[in-house]
């Protein structure tokens, strides 16, 4: 089923003016452009970390969204989504790369709205990707500046990676869905605050897991292993991550497209019990997927 023309100008607009803001250029890569976005893949994972030439050609030729941001005709950042279908069609983003004196300067968000209208173009409505959940910033700019929402909890994912980011660290992720015409993405997208949310339990955030992951592996392995544990006691109770005031993770039971601003019957989010990393012992119960 197609896409309204009209939100999909809308869609276009949004993305258009997260480029201007960002300044830079976003647009559909072309063959003469895949030795850039490989450029870009491994100087953010590592060499050898970036799908060859000939996949990126495959890719792209087969219409999904090998994306190229440029300033000054510069390559800045790039993006990697193709299509998937297991629980109904969408696109997974799978790699997005920026080049470190870029970053939080709005070319991420640049590249996802770009995605996102051409997306809606083709009459896809869905995006999915998975994130490390220990990165505070990722998990603001999904949940909040994007709207995304998690549906899953994916322990060691990819298995051992040994990259620049993770080194010997687990891989654990969240997946989220990006429902892109739904109130809760609009509502984001338009800059409005999302929910303070009813949590049932709470779990703060390292503000850098990364610094501490260089600083202190034996700290961040310990926190990996609890955030494990929370995380799949959380889900065994069908309870929904999203994030708070402060940035840190509260788990709730309240539907997704809940209205921002209702008042909270129970209380003020910050009232949540922290969660038990060492708790019941459900809490070693296999992940929600």
């Amino acid at each position: 089923m197609g896409v309204d023309e009209q939100v999909v100008a809308e869609a276009y607009r949004l993305a258009a003016l997260a480029a201007a803001s960002a300044a830079v250029s976003v647009r559909t890569a072309e063959p003469r452009d895949l030795a850039h976005v490989i450029g870009l893949f491994e100087r953010t994972w590592g060499l050898g970390r970036s799908p060859d030439r000939a996949m990126l050609l495959a890719l792209d030729f087969a219409g999904n969204t090998v994306l190229l941001a440029t300033q000054n005709g510069k390559p800045v950042g790039a993006t990697l989504g193709f299509l998937g279908w297991t629980g109904g069609i969408h696109l997974h983003s799978h790699m997005a790369a920026v080049v470190p004196w870029h970053r939080g300067g709005g070319v991420g968000y640049a590249l996802k709205l770009f995605q996102r209208a051409l997306c809606l173009e083709q009459g896809i409505t869905e995006m999915r990707w998975t994130f490390d959940p220990l990165i505070r910033r990722n998990a603001h700019f999904n949940l909040l500046k994007l709207g995304a929402e998690i549906t899953g909890f994916l322990p060691d994912f990819y298995g051992r990676l040994d990259d620049v980011i993770s080194g010997s660290d687990r891989s654990d992720r969240f997946e989220v869905r990006w429902s892109l015409t739904s109130p809760r993405v609009l509502r984001a997208l338009a800059g409005q605050p999302a929910p303070a949310w009813h949590a049932l339990e709470l779990w703060p955030l390292d503000v850098d897991f990364e610094q501490l992951r260089a600083d202190d592996p034996v700290g961040a392995a310990r926190r990996r292993e609890e955030s494990r544990l929370v995380f799949t006691k959380a889900f065994g109770r069908a309870l929904r991550p999203e994030l708070n005031a402060d940035n840190d993770y509260v788990f709730t039971d309240e539907p997704i497209e809940r209205a921002a601003g209702l008042a909270d019957a129970a209380g003020p989010a910050d009232a949540a019990r922290p969660a038990d990393a060492a708790g019941p012992a459900d809490a070693a119960g296999p992940a929600a997927g």
